[in-house]
């Protein structure tokens, strides 16, 4: 190992547990017993900015961790593809609600009812509103990939980590930057429901800013909820300048062209480097601050560093390669042992909650759902109509992109769900309409997943294109629809799939919620899954809702969005 991966190594190790003890530390100083043990102080405020990062840090790791390991094998192998995206699709139209039984069943009750059992539900609650986009993101990266690239890695013999590291990551970078803004976003988004985790009568409140947010908003103390926002822009802001802006812009150098490309990289050098910069001729913790700041130059540094200090190692070692098929078929075994136990407690589940007759409110399933998919779609061609033209214009004009990405990255990361029902009681009082106010927030859940993937794919343009629609002068719509349209087409297919996804999440929060002691509610299956789940507790109604937005939802995708996958794959694919 050299030097330099055990400087990342240990940068890497000190960094966790630093957070580790800050956690510790915390937890010792505040004590929750429950919901009412929840203080609004101020002072506490720094202590729950660091439980809702730690958590959405952690989400973050295994939904990127994931996001490659299966967005990757659904890509490059056709037998996995039949059977993982269908199993995706359903996973991501499952709203964060639907997930919550999953979350007290196996890790509240695993962990009897302690602290980091709660934890650990809401880590992977987290996780369910970040994972699928970047997963997508990387299927779209490698589907798309031109033939070109893929012949040229096989020329070059490129397999294993070499094939991974030169071949696959630089292919997906784009995307998992852009759409690593779009998790957090989620993350964000939906931080009030993953820290209160409510099913009936069971009642799981975690101290965050999440929680914070949606106590003093039903208090009506709108002075804290705008200091608790204040703070959470702050993160966000700080996120933004440190690592976003870099990301975004050294994510360029692994776009295709026909010719070099000179990326400028303006950001590195902002006045935070410089600091760095100084800092790293401090001893004795230069070492430490000089392998932080290399990790924030380089993001795939510490990962290629690590897989490639570890292969290395056990390549040649002739019991490595002699073990490795019995490997594989020991980790099949496991998983399909796995797969077949959790089947099995589904089906007993199953059982039980039908054992009693079906409630009269079922039969509002499908008329809910109509009303929903209704909404959901007036959202989307608002959201689709303003998207497309602002994107292509951050794509072609530097300027605007120095302005407006840091803009829309702040933007998007601030959760709507924090401020929307002092939104909703003023929308209310001046139209009488939460039909309006239900669109609008479904708007915010759905238009940045739209946003920053057509960001990636207009910015993935290569410039040679540009330089030959100038030369043959094709101006307009013209211009349009022979580049751009063509071009960002997977993009408009996987924010599209994206988008529709999270605006089934955000109709949970849009068409039920409560503010000062009253409910406020519109006719549609996410206030239905909310009665279900908050008020009655009827895992009946829970799992019948659940089903029938699952059911509808992976039809649209099979007949709709995976044809027009098939199509971008084959005709809107850049060749050389």
């Amino acid at each position: 190992m050299t030097d330099k991966i055990k400087q990342y190594a240990s940068t890497a190790i000190f960094i966790i547990l630093l957070f580790g003890a800050l956690f510790v530390v915390l937890q010792k100083q505040l004590h929750f017993g429950g919901v009412a043990d929840l203080p609004t102080e101020v002072s506490n405020l720094p202590a729950y900015a660091f439980y809702s990062f730690s958590r959405m840090l952690a989400a973050y790791i295994l939904a990127f961790i994931f996001s490659i390991v299966y967005g990757m094998t659904a890509a490059l192998k056709r037998r996995a593809d039949k059977v993982m995206l269908p199993i995706l699709d359903v996973l991501q139209s499952v709203p964060v609600l639907g997930f919550f039984p999953a979350a007290v069943f196996f890790f509240v009750n695993l962990m009897n009812g302690s602290r980091i059992g709660v934890e650990m539900a809401s880590v992977f609650l987290i996780f369910t509103s970040q994972a699928w986009n970047m997963t997508f993101g990387v299927y779209e990266s490698l589907t798309t990939m031109p033939k070109d690239v893929r012949d040229a890695g096989n020329v070059y013999r490129l397999n294993g980590v070499e094939r991974f590291k030169r071949l696959l990551m630089p292919a997906c970078t784009s995307k998992l930057v852009y759409n690593s803004i779009l998790s957090w976003a989620g993350g964000w988004y939906f931080l009030v429901a993953t820290e209160i985790i409510t099913i009936g009568s069971v009642n799981l409140r975690l101290p965050g800013l999440g929680s914070f947010l949606m106590r003093t908003a039903q208090r009506g103390e709108t002075g804290l909820t705008l200091l608790g926002l204040a703070v959470l822009i702050f993160i966000i802001v700080v996120m933004d300048v440190m690592l976003w802006r870099p990301l975004t812009v050294w994510s360029q150098k692994f776009r295709y062209e026909f010719a070099a490309a000179v990326v400028t990289q303006r950001y590195h050098r902002s006045i935070l480097l410089r600091l760095f910069l100084r800092v790293r001729s401090l001893k004795p913790v230069s070492r430490t601050f000089h392998g932080a700041f290399m990790l924030f130059k380089s993001p795939g540094a510490l990962i290629a560093g690590l897989t490639a200090s570890v292969t290395g190692s056990i390549r040649g070692n002739i019991v490595f390669r002699t073990a490795r098929p019995y490997g594989r078929r020991f980790f099949w075994t496991v998983f399909a042992i796995l797969f077949a136990y959790l089947i099995y407690l589904a089906a007993r589940a199953l059982v039980s909650v039908f054992s009693t007759p079906i409630p009269a409110q079922a039969y509002q399933i499908p008329g809910a759902l109509a009303a929903s998919g209704l909404r959901l779609l007036v959202a989307y061609i608002i959201a689709l109509a303003w998207t497309i033209p602002v994107a292509v214009k951050i794509g072609h004009s530097p300027r605007a992109a120095r302005v407006l990405t840091p803009v829309f990255e702040i933007v998007a990361s601030v959760p709507a769900t924090a401020i929307f029902p002092l939104m909703a009681v003023f929308i209310v009082t001046y139209t009488g309409s939460l039909n309006l106010v239900a669109v609008l927030l479904v708007l915010t859940g759905m238009q940045w997943y739209l946003l920053f993937n057509l960001l990636a794919g207009v910015t993935a343009i290569p410039n040679d294109m540009k330089e030959v629609a100038k030369i043959h002068q094709l101006r307009g719509w013209l211009y349009w629809r022979r580049v751009v349209l063509p071009a960002i087409f997977p993009s408009i297919v996987t924010g599209s799939v994206t988008a529709w996804g999270g605006g089934w999440n955000a109709l949970i929060i849009a068409e039920y919620f409560k503010f000062q002691g009253k409910t406020f509610s519109v006719f549609g299956i996410g206030a239905f899954l909310d009665k279900a789940m908050f008020s009655t507790g009827n895992s009946q109604l829970i799992v019948l809702a659940l089903v029938a937005m699952v059911g509808v939802i992976a039809i649209i995708n099979r007949f709709f969005w995976r044809r027009l996958y098939n199509e971008a794959a084959r005709r809107f694919t850049i060749e050389y």
